[in-house]
Formats: C-alpha cells, structure tokens, sequence
C-alpha cells in the first residue's frame, strides 16, 4: 500500500511537472519551425513531425532593411533597465530592511510594522493609478522617454518587494549575532556586511529573483513612459 501511495504522488508530480513546462516546451518548439510547419497543423516533435530551422530567430535579430525585426537594442535595453533597476533596488532595499528589523522606529503612531506596510503598498495600488503621478514627475525633470526615467520608475516599484521579503529573513537572524560582532569591535555596517548579510544569501537570491522577474515581465510602464525605441 505504502508503495502505491508513492508510485501515485511520483506520478501527481510528473504531470503536475508536464502541465507547468509543456508550454514552456511547445513554444519552444514552435520557436525553430518554419511558418508553413506553424500553420499546417499539430506537429511538435523536431526532426520526426518537423524539420527544426533557425529561420525564426534571425528574422527577430536581422534588421528591419532585410526584412527582419532586429529586437537586439530593444532587448538590450530591457536588459539595462531590469539590471540597473534589480541592482539599486537590492542595495537600497536591504539596507532599509535592516534598519527596519534591527533598530525601532517611531513617528507619533506610525511604527516600523506600519513603515513596511507603507513599502509594500506600493505593489498593491493598481499599476494605472500609479502612471499618471510618473507621467507628470518624469515630465517636470526632463526624464520621459529615457532609460533613466524608466530605471527611476522601477527602482520604485521593485524596492518594496526588496524591503518586504528582506524584512522577513533579517528577522530570523539572531540579534546576538550583531551584538557579538559589535562586542568584538565591528562597526554596525561591518556586522551588517560581515555576519548579517551573508547569513542572509538566500533571502538576497529570492529578493533578487522576484526584483528581476518583475522588472523583466512589465510592460504597462515602459509602454506608458516611452516614445521611441527606448
């Protein structure tokens, strides 16, 4: 009986697996089929149902004057600005998130629960609510239709998730580790940088891959803040 039950969760796990990455792997597929093999029916194992061919891929990266799309400056671009943006998200972010979880804060009623609930409110308000004030900021300083603007924008956006998840994880390192490391002569950004931190590496790979999924995969922003082919 014993056997059967982990014979069915295998199996559970193998669709569950199937149903996540079938997609993932059919466009994939799709990907290195000429235009005749996409619309003459099912056809998704290469080499047997269809002759796989690069023809796809270099009508992305050749340029528009031979008859291409030449996608290599938008993507660089959105490269840029998700790296730039994750980046500076992630520096200021943990630093505010230690400060948060570390020392206390107090402003008449507001409180660090209600400093952080601030933060990640700014992932919670709908995204169009939030386009008009950039519009206008963006425009009063020159930054609309630049990487510099677009970075600006989602520096906002990214850092809350930075400081949210960040939060968490600085929360379950032991205060005696900071006040160990300030006994034995470290400075509080030396405890931060030498003991906290990199007790803390998963939170900072987890924090890092939300900040650079989020900013890869929006669109409304750069669509809303840009012009050209910035």
């Amino acid at each position: 009986m014993r056997s059967f039950y982990i014979t069915l969760k295998y199996l559970a796990i193998a669709l569950w697996t199937a149903f996540v990455v079938g997609p993932f792997l059919w466009a994939l597929s799709t990907s290195f089929k000429d235009f005749s093999s996409v619309t003459s029916g099912a056809k998704y194992i290469p080499w047997l149902q269809f002759k796989p061919t690069l023809e796809g891929w270099n009508v992305l990266w050749r340029t528009p004057a031979r008859g291409g799309v030449d996608i290599a400056e938008p993507f660089m671009n959105s490269l840029m600005v998700t790296t730039l943006a994750s980046a500076i998200s992630i520096a200021l972010g943990t630093l505010a998130a230690y400060a948060l979880s570390r020392y206390t804060f107090k402003f008449g009623f507001v409180k660090n629960n209600d400093i952080t609930f601030f933060f990640i409110s700014q992932r919670i308000m709908p995204p169009v609510v939030l386009s008009i004030p950039f519009f206008i900021m963006l425009s009063k300083f020159g930054l609309l239709d630049t990487i510099a603007g677009l970075v600006t924008v989602y520096i906002v956006l990214l850092m809350p998730i930075a400081v949210w998840i960040m939060v968490d994880f600085f929360n379950k390192v032991p205060r005696e580790l900071d006040e160990t490391a300030l006994i034995d002569g470290c400075n509080p950004f030396q405890a931060f940088f030498q003991v906290v931190l990199p007790n803390s590496i998963p939170g900072l790979v987890v924090a890092t891959m939300f900040c650079l999924i989020f900013g890869w995969t929006d669109f409304f922003f750069s669509f809303i803040l840009t012009f050209t082919e910035v």
